[in-house]
């Protein structure tokens, strides 16, 4: 099973989810490591350290950090970018398939979005 973190942000309701549905679930809050308020390279140099696959609704600048890592050839463990509008149920599904059938690097140097 995938390692998993998620940005400061992070729908709540999805993190609950998550725990109900996955309880030994690897996955943790990037406020909870610390990490609050804390800029979008900073974050995804931890992930990276802690090579764990990272979670956003942060379309608007994590992307470009995470492919600017990319292009200096540093380690990105995978960014997936999951959609304000995509329902909790959706979410939480799409999570737990990546969580629990996905390889260690697998999803490295890759942007994805949520909904699959």
């Amino acid at each position: 099973m995938l390692s998993l973190a998620f940005d400061e942000n992070f729908n709540n309701d999805i993190l609950r989810g998550l725990r109900r549905r996955a309880p030994k679930l690897d996955l943790l809050r990037i406020q909870d490591a610390g990490l609050s308020g804390q800029d979008d390279p900073t974050v995804l140099d931890w992930a990276a350290q802690e090579r764990r696959v990272l979670f956003s609704h942060d379309v608007a600048t994590m992307t470009r950090y995470a492919y600017d890592r990319v292009r200096a050839g540093l380690s990105m463990p995978g960014l997936f970018e999951v959609g304000r509008n995509v329902p909790v149920a959706r979410a939480i599904e799409d999570i737990l398939l990546v969580a629990e059938c996905g390889r260690e690097g697998e999803w490295e140097g890759q942007v994805r979005y949520l909904p699959l």
